[in-house]
C-alpha cells in the first residue's frame, strides 16, 4: 500500500483543504525552491509549525510529543549529557523498563539513535517534538541558575586584575591598547559570549549591561519585562565594553559619544543579529545589544493571535491592489513582525515588492529591500520616490514621519500600489488625526487609507503552571467587562511561577488587535476633520472590535491574565 505524501495527510486530518494544498504546491514551484511543501504550507498561514510535526509524526509512524504541555522525567534526562542533548536536539522524556523515550527534531536520525543506545544501553523509542520545544526543554532541564552564576564566578576569577579601573578619573590610566589585550584574553571572551548566549536560550529581545557606581548589572528584556540578569564586578567593565565593541566593529577608543554597531552569529545552528548601541553615562559606557533572530520572520499571520474574524478583514485588505494600509502601535508592539508576516504571505514571485527601512532588521529573499542612510540623502521620502520608478507593485515605508513621505505613500496608494506602513499612535482612529496633524489634506487620507490595524503585545500564561481563579470584581469593572459582573461564577486563569517561566508566570506574547476598515461613513467623518473619537464611534457602529474586546477574548480564552491586560491597555 502507497504511503501518504504529508499533504494528503493534511488534507485528511482537515487542516487544509485539497485547494489549498493546489495553491502550497502551486508557490512551491513558482519560487523554484525545495522547500518543503508543509513548510509552504506554514509560511502561508494555512497550517501551524506544531500541526505540521505531528503530521510529519504521523507520516513516519511516530508518536508527537507536546514539550510545552508534557513535562519529561528528571531521571530520564539524566541519560545523556547536555552536550549531547544539543547536538543531536532530543530530550529523553521517559525511562521505562530499559528502554529511554527519546523526543528528536528528527526520529529518522539512526546515526543519533545508535549513539544513545550505545552509550547509554538502552532501547530507544523515538517520538517526535517540535524543534524550538527541545531546545527550551535542554535549557530548562540541563541548565539552572547555580550552575551560570558557578561558571560566571569561574570567569571572573579569571580575569586579569592587573589593569583594572573604576569610574572616574582613573579610566584615563587604561590606556587602548591595554584595553584591546584584555578584551581579547579567553576570560573575557567566555564572558561576554555567556551573557549574549543566556539571552538566546532565554528568549530576551534585548540585552541591557548598566555601569553602577560598584557595579556591572546585566538584564533581559523577556516577553516585553526587563528581568535581573546578573551582577559583575566593577573591575571587569572596561575589558566587557571593549569585547562587545570589538564584536561589532566600533571604536574602544571613542567612549564620551554614543556608537552603533551590528554582530552576526550562529547559535545554536540558527542566524542571530545583535544590534549594538552605547551611551555614555556617568560610571561609564552603558550597551544595548537589541537581538533579531533571522529564522524567525517566517511567521503566518495565523500565529500572531488574530481572532478569526480580524484576520479574516485582514486578509481582505492585504489581497487588495492598491490602497493604503497602516500598522500602528507604540515601540515594541510587534509593528514589524506583522508586515513582514503580511508580506511573507504576498511573496508569491509574481509581484514585485520593495521596502525602505531604516535599518533593514531582516532580510526577506524574494524581495528589494533599501534602507535609510540620511547622510547619503537616502531618507524614507527620497528611497520611496525613487521606488515609484522601478513598477513596484507592492511597497512597504518602515514608517510615515513627515508630510513629505506620507504625501509620496498616498499619491503611490492613489496610482495603483499597495503600500504598507507604521504610524507611533495609541489606537487605529488617532492614525487619521496623526495624518491631518501632519498636514495631509482629508479628502487624500479618506480616499487613499483602506485600513489601520492598531495593535499591542500581551504576555501569554505559562503552559506549564497555568491555573484556574475568580477574578477581583474592581479589575473586572477597570477592564469595561462589566457584562460578565452578573454572572455566578468567572473563571480566568493565571501562572503560578515555575522554572520554565521563571517565577512570572508567563511565557511568550501574543498579540491584540483593533482593525479599523475605511467605509462611507468614516469618509464622510475624516473629510468634515471629525475627531478620533466620533471616528472610533463610528467604526464600533460598523462592527469594529476594540483592543479592550480583544484582550477580553483572550482572557476568556486562558490566553492570558487580566492584570496583563490591565497592565498593557488600561488607561485612565
Amino acid at each position: 500500500m502507497r504511503s501518504q505524501s504529508i499533504g494528503e495527510i493534511f488534507v485528511r486530518k482537515r487542516l487544509i483543504t485539497q485547494e489549498q494544498l493546489e495553491q502550497a504546491l502551486e508557490k512551491q514551484h513558482q519560487l523554484g525552491t525545495h522547500e518543503p511543501v508543509g513548510d509552504v504550507l506554514v509560511n502561508m498561514g494555512y497550517i501551524t509549525e506544531r500541526d505540521k510535526i505531528e503530521c510529519l509524526g504521523a507520516q513516519w509512524g511516530v508518536a508527537f510529543v507536546d514539550l510545552a504541555e508534557q513535562a519529561v522525567q528528571q531521571e530520564a534526562v539524566k541519560s545523556i549529557s547536555q552536550e549531547m542533548a544539543r547536538r543531536f536536539r532530543v530530550i529523553p522524556v521517559a525511562r521505562n523498563n530499559g528502554k529511554l523515550t527519546l523526543a528528536m527534531k528528527d526520529p529518522n536520525d539512526i546515526f543519533a539513535i545508535d549513539e544513545i543506545r550505545l552509550m547509554t544501553g538502552l532501547d530507544i523509542e523515538p517520538v517526535i517534538a517540535m524543534e524550538e520545544d527541545i531546545i527550551n526543554a535542554i535549557t530548562a532541564n540541563y541548565r539552572s541558575e547555580s550552575t551560570d552564576s558557578a561558571l560566571v564566578n569561574d570567569v571572573i576569577k579569571d580575569i586579569s586584575t592587573d589593569i583594572a579601573y573604576e569610574a572616574g578619573d582613573r579610566e584615563e590610566e587604561v590606556s587602548i591598547a591595554q584595553l584591546k589585550e584584555l578584551s581579547e584574553e579567553a576570560p573575557i571572551i567566555k564572558l561576554a559570549n555567556l551573557i549574549i548566549s543566556r539571552a538566546v536560550a532565554d528568549k530576551a529581545s534585548d540585552i541591557h549591561i548598566e555601569p553602577a557606581k560598584e557595579c556591572l548589572r546585566v538584564r533581559y528584556r523577556m516577553d516585553g519585562v526587563l528581568q535581573e540578569g546578573m551582577m559583575l564586578p566593577k573591575r571587569v567593565q572596561a575589558s566587557l565594553t571593549s569585547r562587545i565593541k570589538i564584536m561589532a566593529n566600533m571604536d574602544i577608543a571613542e567612549k564620551r559619544a554614543p556608537q552603533d554597531g551590528k554582530i552576526s552569529a550562529i547559535i545554536e545552528n540558527r542566524p542571530y543579529d545583535f544590534r549594538v548601541s552605547t551611551l555614555p553615562s556617568i560610571y561609564g559606557e552603558k550597551v544595548v545589544m537589541r537581538i533579531l533572530d533571522k529564522s524567525s520572520i517566517s511567521i503566518g499571520l495565523n500565529k500572531l493571535g488574530f481572532l478569526s474574524q480580524t484576520q479574516e478583514q485582514f486578509e481582505l485588505l492585504i489581497n487588495r491592489t492598491y490602497g493604503i494600509i497602516l500598522v500602528t502601535g507604540p515601540t515594541g508592539s510587534g509593528k514589524s513582525t506583522t508586515l513582514f508576516s503580511v508580506l511573507n504571505k504576498l511573496n508569491s514571485g509574481e509581484k514585485n515588492i520593495i521596502t525602505i527601512e531604516d535599518p533593514v532588521e531582516y532580510e526577506l529573499g524574494g524581495i528589494t529591500q533599501a534602507q535609510v542612510n540620511n547622510k547619503a540623502g537616502m531618507t524614507f521620502a527620497a528611497g520611496l520616490r525613487t521606488m515609484l520608478r522601478q513598477d513596484p507593485d507592492i511597497i512597504m515605508v518602515g514608517e510615515m514621519r513627515d508630510i513629505e513621505t506620507a504625501t509620496i505613500a498616498v499619491e503611490a496608494a492613489l496610482t495603483g500600489h499597495l503600500v504598507l506602513s507604521t504610524l507611533h499612535t495609541n489606537d487605529a482612529p488617532s492614525a487619521v488625526t496623526r495624518l491631518q496633524e501632519m498636514g495631509v489634506e482629508s479628502f487624500l487620507i479618506g480616499s487613499s487609507i483602506i485600513g489601520v490595524l492598531a495593535q499591542r503585545l500581551l504576555r501569554l500564561i505559562c503552559a506549564k503552571c497555568k491555573e484556574p481563579y475568580q477574578p477581583p470584581r474592581d479589575a473586572i469593572k477597570r477592564l469595561g467587562m462589566d457584562n460578565l459582573l452578573n454572572a455566578k461564577k468567572v473563571t480566568f486563569y493565571r501562572g503560578r511561577g515555575c522554572d520554565v517561566c521563571k517565577g512570572t508566570g508567563y511565557k511568550g506574547r501574543i498579540g491584540i488587535y483593533e482593525l479599523l476598515m475605511m467605509d462611507d461613513q468614516v469618509r464622510d467623518l475624516i473629510l468634515k476633520k471629525s475627531s478620533s473619537y466620533e471616528i472610533r464611534a463610528a467604526a464600533v457602529e460598523s462592527g469594529m472590535k476594540s483592543l479592550k474586546e480583544d484582550a477580553m477574548e483572550k482572557i476568556l480564552l486562558g490566553m492570558t491574565t487580566l492584570e496583563e491586560a490591565l497592565r498593557v491597555i488600561y488607561a485612565g
